[in-house]
């Protein structure tokens, strides 16, 4: 790498959080000299699995600090991403969302898709935490910072990074350190319920070598979605969040470390952040029943909602400096059991009027409970060079196996007297098919073995003091075995197995020209890929004809991949940094999730050819002393290069120029913050952020007929058998804004009263339709107006 002298790196490092807006203020003239001698303010990142300050990062990444965190009042992954550029989190409710990057998506993945494959990879330091839709909801307490590696990561980080890469980065126990932190808080949401939560972390120095970091946290959420019908009641979705992590590092001093740790975390939360247009019980076409229409961040319920989420991760690391190579050993396991209790009623109902069921039948409130239980086990070796020569690389090999069983039951106390007393005797006994509880109309097991290795290797080398040349390759071999095995009414009886199997080469080239001290080029081509899967059989009991003939094709789908093209500036100046990169990502065999209409599944097809390119720019002033200025945001083109035959087309929206989902075309944010002082051991700070998000269609096939018309088609309650409810399928875009008024003290003290989403935006974040539309409307709402204050005292 180009060598530098000590102010430059620093400065260099400060300048170039462009990559990281808000990662650190851009120092005034007054304030340059004294930090320049600082190293605290050089932000060091391990995107490359070396260490590296961002400037030396050959591609584009974003690293959100602590104190970022702390300033913008971000609680999680999609707080966050409102202020990186090319980042959007999908929210589906607590504990699930879906992220991407780049507008690289797949459209919405729901809790019944358990075989499909995450888009982007999601790490907790060293290991690899992703799962699909079960993005973990991590609390960001103590957290060092939020890495976001725009772009494939296959080479380092394997399958799951085909858009790229999130790390959360915690703060490392400190040999000889002292510290502690403990923060309070307490919060109004939409007006009429508090949330509060109560954390705390120490890092205490065991002898001359070694060290103890401890976290703990407790959080309370209050609700903002009302509940109308027998289970009904204000704020039913609140929830808690409560965990904690410990760490303890042995440093011999002498180029030796093992740093062993246990993490520990459960979500809970009593409902969903529905709001809901049409329910079979609730609507405004019912005449033997009370007509409904439903209001803001409202739903029906004839049973109360949960969601569980419990994630225990043990990992050890072991740095080991062996001359001019270090060997790194991440040995990790993860246990995560996940619990999606929802109110089925509507679909069960639905059901059960198209079978002639009698009203006492249709009204049984039915539980849809989705249970998945993971267990995994990582083993990564690497070796890296640390000298100080141009040639710098990284090589090592990966292993990992997870257990996933992912079991979905309906019980629905009653169901099986009506079922008989309709469909004749013995009907529910002769469906169940070795399940035992014939109450429950629908019932799967599907275990799930997913085993890979890899080799991994990549080096740079500076060809000269300015420009350097860096080339990576990961070769992967996957294979997958699943069972599915399906019992009860809506069920078709199942008890297949299928093996899916995988290998092949993912390589990438990056170079970086240093035009001066002020301005840096990179560009790159790099290949991500993600494993392919088999399809759950559809529920054909609950399909249309036309539906069944339809989607009932359906069965396998490949590994999906996709090439990357991008170059990228990165500008340093006095008092700004500017950042932008512009991309073209050519996508093969996009792995597109579809909604099968009535049949209340959901099926994988691949779409041969896709593409998303685009601009992402953050770039920040601090024209005067204590005032930051930073910018950031994308204008991302993400479409279909490919069109289905017939009617399949106008069904699932693929077709050669229709939008990806779930992708913004535009997303912008902008912050201010002012730092002044207000006595001789105590300062003040104003500050105010603005987000916007573009429109987003929730499925591909949002955009084909839109506005579309749901012929709900259930004469229930007397409403007639054409009741039909209009909705624009195109998600409005939003604007969030926020603001806070800080005061630290030199004691460490420190208060922080904040107002979020202050002017009360009801942003709708997905669209969800049960079964077609024939039982349920609805769609996820984002937090209301939110009022809180923060205490925290550092010693």
């Amino acid at each position: 790498m180009q060598t530098i002298n000590h102010r430059l790196a620093v400065r260099t490092a400060l300048l170039f959080a462009g990559c990281s807006h808000m990662a650190v203020a851009v120092p005034s003239l007054a304030q340059e000299t004294e930090q320049v001698e600082d190293d605290a303010n050089v932000i060091i990142v391990t995107a490359t699995k070396r260490d590296s300050t961002i400037q030396d990062v050959p591609f584009s990444i974003n690293a959100q600090t602590q104190e970022d965190i702390q300033k913008s009042g971000a609680a999680n992954l999609e707080d966050i991403s409102r202020n990186v550029a090319g980042l959007s989190v999908q929210n589906l409710g607590p504990g699930q969302s879906q992220v991407s990057v780049r507008g690289v998506s797949a459209g919405q993945v729901v809790r019944d898709q358990p075989g499909v494959k995450e888009q982007v990879g999601v790490y907790l330091d060293e290991s690899v935490i992703s799962l699909s839709l079960f993005t973990p909801d991590l609390d960001l307490f103590d957290l060092n910072r939020v890495e976001t590696l725009r772009g494939p990561q296959g080479t380092l980080f394997g399958s799951g990074s085909v858009g790229g890469t999130i790390r959360y980065i915690t703060n490392q126990p400190q040999v000889g350190v002292t510290e502690g932190l403990v923060e309070g808080n307490i919060n109004l949401v939409d007006g009429d319920d508090l949330g509060w939560h109560l954390k705390g972390a120490v890092n205490v120095p065991v002898g001359q070598n070694a060290a103890i970091r401890a976290v703990g946290y407790y959080t309370q959420y209050g609700g903002f979605i009302d509940a109308i019908g027998p289970a009904g009641g204000e704020d039913v979705n609140d929830g808690k969040r409560y965990g904690g992590r410990i760490a303890f590092t042995l440093d011999t001093g002498e180029g030796f470390s093992i740093t062993p740790r246990v993490v520990y975390q459960k979500v809970e939360a009593n409902g969903f952040n529905r709001q809901e247009i049409y329910n079979l019980y609730a609507n405004p076409f019912t005449t033997t029943r009370p007509a409904v229409t439903f209001d803001e961040r409202e739903q029906y319920l004839l049973l109360r909602e949960a969601f569980e989420d419990e994630t225990l991760i043990a990992d050890l690391v072991v740095e080991a400096e062996l001359g001019p190579v270090t060997l790194t050993s991440v040995s990790s396991y993860t246990n995560r059991d996940i619990l999606v209790s929802r109110d089925g009623s509507a679909l069960t109902g639905s059901v059960s009027v198209d079978l002639g069921y009698p009203d006492e039948g249709v009204l049984l409130p039915a539980n849809l409970r989705d249970t998945t239980d993971v267990e995994g086990v990582t083993q990564e070796i690497r070796f890296s060079s640390n000298g100080s020569g141009p040639f710098q690389w990284v090589f090592g090999g990966f292993y990992a196996s997870t257990d996933r069983f992912y079991r979905q039951r309906l019980p629905t106390p009653g169901y099986a007297a009506v079922t008989d007393a309709t469909l004749g005797a013995g009907t529910s006994a002769a469906v169940a098919n070795g399940f035992p509880d014939l109450d429950s109309p629908y019932n799967a097991d599907l275990p799930y073995q997913l085993e890979q290795v890899a080799i991994f290797g990549e080096g740079t080398y500076a060809l000269t003091d300015a420009f350097d040349v860096t080339i990576g390759v990961r070769y992967y071999d996957f294979e997958e075995s699943r069972k599915f095995i399906s019992g009860g009414l809506f069920a078709n009886g199942d008890n297949v197995s299928d093996t899916t199997t995988s290998d092949g080469f993912s390589p990438r080239i990056l170079l970086s020209y240093d035009v001066s001290e002020t301005l840096t080029v990179n560009a790159q081509a790099s290949k991500g890929f993600r494993l392919g899967g088999v399809n759950d059989p559809l529920n054909i009991t609950l399909c249309t004809p036309e539906d069944a003939a339809l989607f009932g094709a359906f069965q396998s789908y490949d590994d999906e991949s996709l090439w990357n093209y991008e170059v990228g500036a990165k500008a340093q100046g006095r008092g700004f940094y500017a950042n932008v990169a512009g991309f073209y990502n050519d996508i093969k065999n996009l792995q597109t999730t579809l909604d099968a209409g009535s049949c209340s599944s959901r099926i994988v097809f691949n779409v041969e050819e896709a593409h998303t390119m685009g601009v992402e720019a953050e770039f920040g002033l601090s024209p005067i002393d204590g005032l930051d200025l930073v910018f950031s945001g994308s204008l991302i083109e993400a479409e279909f290069d490919s069109t289905l035959p017939g009617p399949l087309a106008a069904a699932t929206g693929i077709r050669e120029g229709n939008r990806l989902a779930s992708v913004p075309k535009f997303q912008f944010s902008a912050s201010g913050s002012y730092e002044f002082p207000i006595a001789d051991s105590a300062s003040a700070y104003l500050s105010a952020s603005y987000s916007h998000v573009g429109n987003r269609y929730t499925q591909p096939g949002d955009q084909e007929n839109n506005p579309r018309t749901f012929v709900h088609g259930l004469p229930f309650g007397g409403a007639p058998a054409d009741a039909a409810t209009t909705v624009d399928l195109l998600l409005p875009s939003y604007d969030l804004v926020n603001v806070n008024v800080g005061i630290d003290f030199d004691s460490g003290l420190s208060f922080v009263l904040y107002a979020n989403n202050i002017f009360d935006e009801n942003a709708l974040l997905s669209f969800d339709r049960e079964r077609g539309g024939r039982a349920r409307l609805g769609y996820s709402v984002g937090s209301p107006r939110t009022f809180g204050l923060t205490a925290r005292q550092t010693f």
